[in-house]
């Protein structure tokens, strides 16, 4: 079994199309979709906002690195540039977790470490499994309780399909 959560983002151009991008790329694995958020930037705070989702896919075909190749060629399709960190991009997709894995290689650290303390991840994720634990660091509702979610606004205006 493998199946991951993976969290999306994107502040450049058309950024919910970005976001769709990503969706479809990972057709049928898509088990659930958040709703989209929009978001304060941090890390460098002078760029626009992002939009945010997080979807959880299932593949028995698909390990933790599938995912991870999965992800970083949903960022190559939306042209993504890496030339500042945290900085702009049209697309971040990054595997947070996936069910039965951790690891500790500097390529893919499961689970995602910033992710107990970012509420672009934790917020959605709390939309589509309330229940979730993060390996290592205890149920998402308690690590929400702990982080500022200031800056996070659902946008119900925006939706996510599966096509």
């Amino acid at each position: 079994m493998s199946r991951a959560v993976l969290s999306l983002g994107s502040n450049l151009g058309d950024r919910l199309g970005y976001l769709q991008l990503a969706v479809d790329g990972l057709g049928d694995t898509v088990v659930a979709i958040s709703a989209v958020y929009e978001t304060a930037p941090w890390g460098v705070t002078d760029q626009d906002d992002f939009l945010n989702a997080v979807v959880i896919v299932f593949d028995d075909a698909v390990d933790a690195w599938g995912w991870l190749e999965r992800a970083q060629e949903l960022e190559r399709a939306a042209e993504r540039r890496r030339t500042i960190r945290w900085g702009p991009r049209t697309l971040d997709v990054d595997v947070v977790t996936v069910d039965g894995v951790t690891s500790d290689h500097p390529d893919l650290l499961l689970p995602h470490p910033g992710t107990p303390n970012r509420a672009t991840v934790l917020v959605p994720w709390h939309d589509i499994e309330p229940d979730a634990v993060l390996p290592g660091h205890g149920p998402i509702a308690e690590l929400l309780e702990k982080v500022s979610t200031e800056g996070v606004h659902r946008r119900d205006d925006l939706a996510l399909r599966v096509r």
